[in-house]
């Protein structure tokens, strides 16, 4: 038997799943539509207030967003590394600080841009 076969089973179902979710959400759910149910939801406060063409987020909220990824992706490859820190050597050490210099600069960005100032 291929080894693929369980994977390949396992992303069908997973597929089947969500096909099956958003079907029947899209049959069974109210088709009632108003002006509140189509504007922006943030987080149970008022909206803040938009222009006539639609919702347009402020550059803040993708600042932040920036800033999550940043520290995400960075936990993301240096936990890794710390495991195995004993058996990579010397190049892997210096790809690790051209990493963290890399994160650095993003981060100094987000910081230049002001997305630290929270008001």
């Amino acid at each position: 038997m291929n080894p693929y076969v369980p994977i390949l089973v396992l992303f069908a179902i997973g597929a089947g799943f969500a096909v099956f979710s958003i079907a029947a959400g899209s049959l069974s759910g109210p088709k009632r539509y108003n002006r509140a149910k189509l504007d922006a939801y943030e987080c149970g406060i008022e909206p803040t207030p938009h222009a006539v063409g639609g919702g347009r987020f402020p550059v803040k909220y993708f600042l932040t967003a920036m800033l999550f990824i940043i520290f995400d992706i960075e936990s993301v490859f240096l936990i890794p590394f710390a495991v195995a820190f004993n058996r990579l050597g010397l190049f892997a050490l210096v790809e690790v600080v051209l990493f963290i210099l890399t994160v650095f600069i993003a981060y100094a960005y987000v910081w230049r841009r002001g997305g630290l100032d929270w008001d």
